[in-house]
């Protein structure tokens, strides 16, 4: 029986938009964003503030010295909101409605701006924050590690009493799944913006079916 499913942000809860996500950046003046700005892991600086290296005065720093000019957190939030295409509301109402006699964590690569968007009651139309749906979060940047890393998946089955073979991952890299499974943890991987409402309630009836 799944007891506890696992949810990404980007591709899974958010419609991802990295075209827009490096025209804002490039607007700013910030050099090699294409190359540092991977759907699924990034490099550089913001590999460094998504794996926790850099705190976020120390990568906007980072930033405004290779913009050539002070940057704002504003500035840089804005620019990391091109990403968020669109916060699909209707599945935190599945979430929240047809999922909710399961334990529903988070796990996400993610950054310290992206995370207190989160958790603001700009978040979603509704007031509500990201906590509010989950037992837990685990983020990138405050564990000091990234997917498809062995050891975040450790660290979220330790720390949220998990069992693999009572749990479901949703996740659109596919590294990130494959990793998953490596620790039999049953897994759906969707395309960035699936409505995977449908094939998650069969699939959760077919391991449920199992027992």
């Amino acid at each position: 029986m799944i007891k506890n499913i696992v949810l990404d942000l980007g591709g899974v809860l958010f419609y991802l938009d990295r075209e827009e996500a490096l025209r804002r950046f490039d607007a700013l003046g910030v050099p090699n964003v294409a190359e540092m700005l991977d759907p699924y892991l990034q490099s550089g600086y913001f590999l460094q503030v998504e794996d926790g290296r850099m705190m976020e005065p120390e990568f906007r720093a980072a930033l405004s010295r290779s913009a050539g000019r002070e940057l704002s957190y504003e500035e840089i939030a804005h620019a990391y909101f091109g990403f968020l295409r669109e916060v699909d509301a209707y599945k935190f109402d599945f979430v929240d409605e047809e999922l909710s006699d399961y334990r529903i964590f988070i796990l996400s690569n993610t950054n310290p701006y992206v995370m207190d968007f989160c958790e603001s009651d700009r978040f979603l139309p509704n007031g509500r924050t990201l906590s509010s749906y989950c037992v837990k979060k685990f983020a990138s940047c405050e564990m000091g590690m990234v997917k498809p890393d062995r050891r975040i998946f450790e660290t979220m089955l330790r720390e949220g009493d998990m069992k693999p073979e009572e749990t479901l991952f949703l996740d659109d890299g596919p590294a990130n799944v494959a990793m998953a499974a490596e620790f039999g943890i049953h897994t759906y991987c969707p395309k960035n913006g699936e409505d995977w409402r449908e094939p998650v309630r069969k699939l959760l009836a077919e391991l449920n079916a199992r027992g």
